[in-house]
Order: C-alpha cells, then sequence, then structure tokens
C-alpha cells in the first residue's frame, strides 16, 4: 500500500494506473477508521482495480472549533487497517496541501441547507462540498464510496456530482451496526462507558419510530413518542428527529411508498453528537 501526502505524487501514481487501464476507487473519510469504513474499501476493491483512500480531518466543514479540535486522529492505527483490509493507496495531505489559500467559494444545496444538519451546522455543507469536490478532481474515479449513514451528506454530495457532471458513479453502501445496533462512527471512541452503554438507545427509538409508521400510526404522533423517549434519558440532548421524504430529506405529515422514507436523529450525548437514521 502506498502513502501520498502530495497532490503531485498521487496524481503521478494514478496517471500511471490509468495508463494501465486500471479503475479507480475513491473511498473519501476523515480518518479514526471502523468497520464501517472499511465495509466501503471491501465494496470498492469489488468494483475497482485501485482502491484510494483519503485520511483528512476538513477543517472547513466544522463550524464548532472544539468539535475540530476533539476530533479523533488515529493515522498510524488507520494506516494498518487499511493495509490489512487490501487498500491501493492512502491520501494523508496536510491542511496547506489541501488548502494553499482560504477557499472563498460558497455553495449553496438549495433545501438541504435549510433541514437537519443544515439547519444545526451552518456552513458545514459548505464545506463538504469544497472538500469532496477537491479530492474528486484530484483523484478522479471511476466510483465514489459514501455511507448511508451520513444520509444528508450523501444527498449533497449526489446533487454535487449532478450539477457539476462528475463523470463518476456513486455508490452508497448500507450502514454497519454494533452488535447492539449502535450506528459505527468516529465519535463513539469520544464516549465514555456509561455514554456507550446509553447510546444503543439512539437505534431502538429508530426502529421502533419506523415500526409505528409502517403500522399506520400518524407521523406527528410516531414523532412525540421518539421524543419522549429521550426526554426519558436524561444524558441526551435531542438536535432534531424527522420523519422526510427520501429524496428531498424534507418533512412529510405522511409516509410514501415502500423505500421513499427515511427517520433522520442527531442527539448529543454528554459532549459528543451522534446521527443515524433508517430508510423504509
Amino acid at each position: 500500500m502506498e502513502v501520498f501526502t502530495s497532490v503531485k505524487s498521487l496524481r503521478q501514481y494514478l496517471d500511471h494506473q490509468l495508463l494501465q487501464q486500471k479503475t479507480i476507487g475513491l473511498v473519501p473519510t476523515m480518518g479514526a477508521l471502523h468497520n464501517g469504513h472499511i465495509s466501503l474499501i471491501e465494496a470498492a476493491k469489488k468494483d475497482t482495480d485501485i482502491v484510494v483512500c483519503s485520511v483528512f480531518v476538513n477543517p472547513t466543514q466544522f463550524n464548532n472549533p472544539e468539535d475540530l479540535a476533539k476530533y479523533p486522529r488515529t493515522f498510524e492505527a488507520d494506516r494498518i487497517m487499511l493495509e490489512n483490509a487490501g487498500c491501493s493507496a492512502v491520501f494523508a495531505p496536510s491542511v496547506e496541501e489541501m488548502y494553499p489559500e482560504q477557499p472563498v467559494l460558497k455553495m449553496n444545496f438549495g433545501a438541504l441547507e435549510t433541514v437537519m444538519e443544515g439547519a444545526s451546522r451552518p456552513g458545514h455543507f459548505n464545506g463538504v462540498g469544497i472538500v469532496v469536490s477537491k479530492l474528486f478532481n484530484i483523484v478522479r474515479p471511476h466510483r465514489a464510496y459514501f455511507g448511508q449513514k451520513d444520509l444528508q451528506q450523501v444527498s449533497v454530495v449526489r446533487q454535487l456530482v449532478n450539477d457539476l457532471a462528475f463523470g463518476f458513479e456513486l455508490v452508497v453502501c448500507p450502514t454497519i451496526r454494533e452488535t447492539d445496533g449502535l450506528a459505527m462512527s468516529s465519535r463513539n471512541t469520544r464516549l465514555d462507558a456509561n455514554e456507550r452503554a446509553i447510546a444503543p438507545h439512539i437505534y431502538r427509538i429508530l426502529a421502533g419510530a419506523g415500526e409505528d409508521l409502517r403500522a399506520g400510526k400518524p407521523v406527528s404522533e410516531v414523532i412525540g413518542w421518539a421524543k419522549s423517549e429521550f426526554e426519558k434519558i436524561s444524558e441526551f440532548n435531542l438536535d432534531y428527529f424527522e420523519v422526510v421524504n427520501l429524496k428531498t430529506l424534507l418533512p412529510v405529515q405522511k409516509i410514501g411508498s415502500t423505500g421513499s422514507n427515511a427517520i433522520c436523529v442527531a442527539a448529543f450525548l454528554g459532549p459528543v453528537r451522534l446521527i443515524d437514521n433508517i430508510i423504509f
């Protein structure tokens, strides 16, 4: 496995691969890798010849400086995981390499900016849009792999790919969960033992809400039940709990056909903000 820290050296490597008619898969990450990330690497290995994983904690998508400072950085452990998973190349640039100058470009993703993560984290998706656009232009993949856990981010990236005519396939892979249902996340490492024991209630409440909606209960009633469940657990501070249309991610009063709905949640558990979703 090759490790690159500069755009120039990575491009030289990839240009050589393209001359040999190799296909390239990209898995963008911010490091602190877990089995959810590795599932993306494995999916990319099945589809493409060369798998590139980027490991870069992107400062432009953090609207909370404390969150940026505390985001886990575990590059040596990440490198070992990626090598064991059969990744071809790691791109681990410095902030200065990715942003020689502070970007002034502003991206607007329409309604996605006004709901859920967009409402709670102003400027977040502008930062996401800039960094993934840079990665797409640097790597020029045939396919790029993202996880369903970051559902709204996937929608933003899909819009970006469509609007800017990036010529690759966007592949969305299922959320990978711990045995107790907690969605795997780099932020889980920041939970203490008590918080980690409480965290699976997020998925319990999500799954219960999904069952109730499929059984025909009104959306407003189900949301009310879910919020009351979070209120019972004092360690949680609920940010949002929304039932949305999967395509637009806008709130709905009635659910649509099977596969067109999503329930999305964000909650603070102590100082750690966790997100999750289910599609049904």
